[in-house]
């Protein structure tokens, strides 16, 4: 199975670097949301998927949260991410 891993390197003003790694197994890219908002991220995916056939309907729906604190000295304008 393919397995997706969000980074998120946190850089403090004092040169040391912080990385949370957030497995994002089941989402693609286009599903995951980040946040950064009064010295929080937030990490949301949302999935929903239907498939048809002649004899059956299928619904699969997956849903995501994760929120962390900045750690201290982290500004939020030195937060980056990539997925």
């Amino acid at each position: 199975s393919r397995i997706q891993r969000h980074g998120r390197t946190l850089n403090s003003s004092h040169n040391r670097s912080h990385m949370a790694l957030i497995d994002m197994k089941g989402f693609d890219p286009k599903d995951v949301t980040v946040m950064v908002k009064d010295g929080k991220v937030t990490v949301s995916a949302e999935r929903r998927e239907e498939h048809n056939t002649s004899l059956s309907k299928t619904r699969n729906y997956k849903k995501f949260t994760k929120q962390f604190n900045l750690p201290p000295g982290v500004s939020e304008d030195d937060v980056t991410y990539s997925l």
